[in-house]
């Protein structure tokens, strides 16, 4: 993928595939810094997955897929004739960065089949569909935005949740991509992000993202969703998706599934657009997700982690919001409205 294709659609990349290694933009400090870290080993690249240096489900798939190139390349320096073995090692550490985000399950079994019909120096193979990967997703957001955007034809106001634009994809976004289709077709006018607890990473990248872009957004806390809603000025919700079961229940981050029963009460649509990736046709409905946890310290107040604090956290950083509660799932392959087991089983057949 060139550096012309991707800028012709978004001035934001997440990763940055170079000789070195892998460059990642170190989203914990944006907006106020714009820092590229290199990462030359798998280890390296899992430790950037865990840390959220890089976050969205996509985008952490694509670097996995780069983590497992990485791993490759040093593990057949130091033994060319076991080096089959020894990766074993470097896919597993990769595979319990996080939990949730099925694509880093789906990308690393590509790379399991590519390093099976590999002989002699798998570095050239295996950057090859990495590439492949990052270079499909980047297409499949293109497609699920243009769908996307002629669902919202008419629409005027959208809210959308944490972030799904390039950040968190091989660039230009899902339920973002959908915004930025809309919003290119001159159809929206305005954008309200929420600031997304507790790592904000709406108020920090999303309106970040549309900065760049120059698309006019508002932001709004968390808690103002249903005061807004309740003003008219929004239609749409539009979020991503970490992972999507296949009976159309979907896992996003905490506080979707808010969104969507005040959508519902408030007569506002619920679109989820992710690519096909995202489902897990293994995983029959939302009960079966297994939603990570992370560190109370990431949402304490300093003064409440002494050893005399009684105070302690619940952090769950994803929930799960019933398929009867979504209007649409926008996907590369088709969108599914309403959707229920018999219309994900023939989105199913049109994504093989």
């Amino acid at each position: 993928m060139s550096d012309h294709s991707f800028f012709a659609v978004s001035n934001v990349q997440a990763l940055k595939w170079t000789d070195r290694g892998l460059d990642v933009l170190d989203q914990r400090v944006l907006p106020g810094q714009r820092v590229y870290q290199t990462f030359d080993t798998a280890a390296g690249v899992a430790e950037a997955i865990a840390s959220m240096r890089v976050r969205g489900a996509p985008a952490i798939g694509i670097a996995a897929a780069y983590g497992v190139v990485l791993g490759a390349r040093g593990c057949f320096v130091r033994d060319p004739s076991g080096w089959k073995r020894a990766i074993e090692d470097d896919i597993r550490r990769l595979a319990e960065s996080r939990p949730t985000a099925v694509n880093l399950f789906w990308a690393l079994d590509r790379m399991r089949e590519a390093i099976a019909g590999i002989e002699g120096d798998p570095v050239l193979p295996l950057l090859a569909v990495a590439r492949k990967i990052h270079e499909d997703d980047f297409a499949a957001n293109l497609a699920m935005g243009e769908l996307g955007a002629d669902i919202l034809a008419g629409c005027k106001g959208v809210l959308t949740h944490c972030n799904t634009g390039a950040l968190a994809t091989g660039g230009y976004g899902t339920a973002l991509g959908v915004i930025r289709s809309a919003w290119r077709r001159g159809a929206l006018e305005r954008v309200y992000a929420t600031e997304t607890r507790p790592w904000s990473q709406g108020a920090r990248l999303t309106v970040w993202e549309l900065n760049e872009d120059r698309i006019p957004a508002t932001l709004v806390a968390d808690s103002a969703a249903a005061w807004l809603m309740k003003s008219g000025a929004v239609q749409w919700v539009v979020v991503g998706a970490d992972r999507i079961a296949a009976n159309g229940d979907v896992a996003n981050k905490i506080g979707t599934y808010s969104l969507a029963v005040l959508a519902r009460h408030h007569g506002v649509k619920l679109m989820v657009a992710a690519p096909t990736s995202t489902v897990d046709w293994a995983t029959a409905t939302g009960r079966d997700i297994v939603v990570e946890e992370r560190d109370p310290r990431e949402l304490l107040h300093p003064a409440f982690l002494g050893s005399d604090s009684v105070i302690g956290a619940w952090n769950p950083v994803f929930d799960v919001t019933p398929a009867e509660l979504i209007d649409a799932i926008v996907t590369e392959a088709g969108t599914v409205a309403n959707p229920s087991p018999d219309a994900m089983a023939a989105l199913r057949g049109k994504a093989r």
